[in-house]
């Protein structure tokens, strides 16, 4: 995707350009001005769901000032007009270092939800995961994107049936690899969410890609184990309200709306969404369920890299789920410079977790990292101004980052290494 103009240059100009005439960007271009309007786009609820974090959200601050703490030393005269932003992963050829990270529910922020996000990134060129926890169906986004790249991110339940369903159906949807999540066997401690009451499950948000699977509809029919069941609501009006809602998401014909099946939906999807009891070994099971990559996400430490290499991986995601799992927990920026020494180049590293400019990816590329994965501010477009304002954010994203690199003197991604980069003393 090597431009003679300059991805940055182009971007600016066009900017500035619209500007002249009296008509600014959708979305802002400023991080800190992009969540502020996003946020008054978004219901208390919504915007609870997406900017809190664990606890006293320490981690979502520690992965702001591990990437702060790295400063950029720009060089000169190294007659850098424009950037080779292309890097190979897992055999194939990315114009750009980016894919989108998995968020769950994009419902609370946009009707088109995920929908309107497949488009975008297709439009962009940037690769989307799948979010297990979509509002849309993995095939109907898949639709959506024509040949575009994409992969679905895996949470492991408790009914291996459905997670080999869920394989299978990523693999027909020309998913080209999975992103296993396995830093979230329990949600964390989230006090934004646990103050209102908020889990959008319980209405029947995020669900599409269990109500759309034969293997999860087959068995709304059976009682649940004691052992698994959630707790009932009390009944009241709130419970009406959320009754209601769950019917009015659940797909199928009228009598399937107003029959039991959408609460027995959201029941047995609380009692399988994940697996606290997943051990190491248990890799070598879904490694013959599928020829596709695997990736496992929510690795912090040197040695999970490297047993996960040991089991026959083929890539690692550096993440802390974005602050949203552990208070006080490392940094993924911290992180990534002892998981890549482990790694060394023998397969692809992404990260994901703080990054909120192209600055940040370009700091993230010089730790370690093949390529990154964006989260909250692509959120945060779609709140704005659905998919174009998603496409607005990635190519800010896309033009800072090309911009920076030809500041620093880097022609091409691989001349993005920790030289480039110095630690700042204060």
């Amino acid at each position: 995707m090597t431009d003679p103009i300059g991805l940055g240059r182009r971007r600016m100009s066009e900017i500035f350009v619209q500007g002249s005439a009296g008509k600014l960007p959708r979305v802002p271009v400023s991080a800190e001005a992009l969540a502020q309007r996003a946020r008054e786009h978004m219901s208390e609820k919504s915007w609870a769901y997406i900017a809190g974090s664990a606890g006293g959200e320490s981690t979502t601050g520690r992965n702001r000032q591990a990437l702060e703490r790295w400063r950029i030393v720009p060089r000169v005269l190294h007659g850098v007009s424009s950037v080779d932003t292309s890097v190979e992963i897992l055999g194939r050829r990315w114009p750009l270092p980016i894919a989108l990270s998995p968020i769950g529910v994009l419902e609370l922020f946009h009707p088109q939800a995920d929908l309107a996000v497949a488009r975008a990134a297709a439009a962009e060129e940037i690769p989307m995961i799948f979010s297990n926890q979509a509002s849309v169906s993995m095939e109907t986004c898949a639709d959506a994107m024509d040949g575009a790249r994409r992969w679905f991110q895996l949470y492991w339940s408790t009914d291996d049936a459905l997670v080999s369903s869920f394989v299978q159906r990523a693999e027909a949807c020309g998913c080209e690899a999975l992103v296993v999540t396995l830093d979230t066997p329990v949600l964390g401690w989230r006090p934004r969410d646990l103050d209102l009451g908020s889990l959008p499950f319980l209405q029947g948000m995020g669900l599409a890609q269990y109500l759309s699977d034969p293997v999860f509809r087959s068995k709304l029919g059976n009682p649940l184990d004691a052992a698994q069941a959630p707790p009932r609501p009390p009944l009241g009006w709130p419970l009406l309200t959320m009754l209601w809602a769950q019917k009015r998401r659940f797909p199928g014909s009228l009598s399937d709306k107003l029959s039991s099946r959408p609460m027995r939906a959201v029941r047995r999807f609380l009692a399988t969404y994940s697996r606290p009891s997943l051990r190491w070994q248990d890799l070598g099971w879904l490694r013959q369920q599928t020829a596709l990559p695997i990736l496992l996400k929510g690795i912090l430490h040197p040695e999970d890299a490297r047993r996960a290499l040991g089991a026959g991986m083929d890539g690692i995601f550096v993440s802390n789920h974005g602050g949203r799992q552990v208070d006080g927990a490392l940094a993924a920026g911290e992180a990534l410079p002892a998981v890549a020494e482990v790694v060394d180049g023998q397969v692809p590293i992404l990260m994901d977790s703080g990054l909120r400019t192209g600055a940040d990816i370009f700091k993230a590329l010089a730790l370690g990292a093949t390529a990154v994965g964006m989260g909250r501010p692509y959120a945060y477009g779609l709140a704005i101004a659905g998919e174009a304002g998603v496409r607005e954010v990635l190519r800010n994203m896309v033009a800072e980052l090309e911009t920076t690199a030809i500041l620093a003197g880097c022609p091409r991604l691989q001349d993005i290494d920790p030289g480039v980069l110095q630690a700042a003393e204060w």
